[in-house]
């Protein structure tokens, strides 16, 4: 098996203009958002290996919370997530697979974790 890294933002919570209902268009609808991005990693870190070996998790905060176009309203959580995840593919050509979890906050009753999960590989 090759080696491969993992980097990972957990939990962000960002307002997104998402939603198929009326009551939920024209309104920007909570989402909790993860993003794992694996990439091949470096042939090894030493102490001073600098970030230029690696990708800034900065990258992928900015990816799920600042890169979605002003005034595009996503009907699915899914163009939400499939955004995500080509957004972190023109990023940075060494990201190899993107999975985005999204969980949408305002439609929870009981604390249940209502979403979805997608994972693109590079094509």
């Amino acid at each position: 098996m090759a080696d491969s890294l993992i980097l990972e933002v957990a939990d962000l919570e960002v307002d997104v203009l998402t939603g198929i209902y009326s009551e939920e268009t024209g309104k920007p609808q909570p989402l909790r958002i993860s993003v794992a991005v694996r990439m091949k990693p470096a042939e090894s870190y030493v102490a001073d290996t600098p970030l230029s070996a690696s990708k800034n998790y900065m990258d992928l905060k900015f990816a799920a919370t600042e890169a979605f176009p002003a005034g595009i309203h996503f009907k699915l959580i899914e163009s939400v997530a499939d955004h995500i995840c080509e957004t972190l593919f023109v990023q940075d050509s060494r990201v190899e697979q993107v999975t985005v979890k999204i969980v949408k906050l305002a439609i929870a009753e009981a604390n249940e974790r209502i979403g979805i999960t997608l994972s693109r590989e590079r094509r």
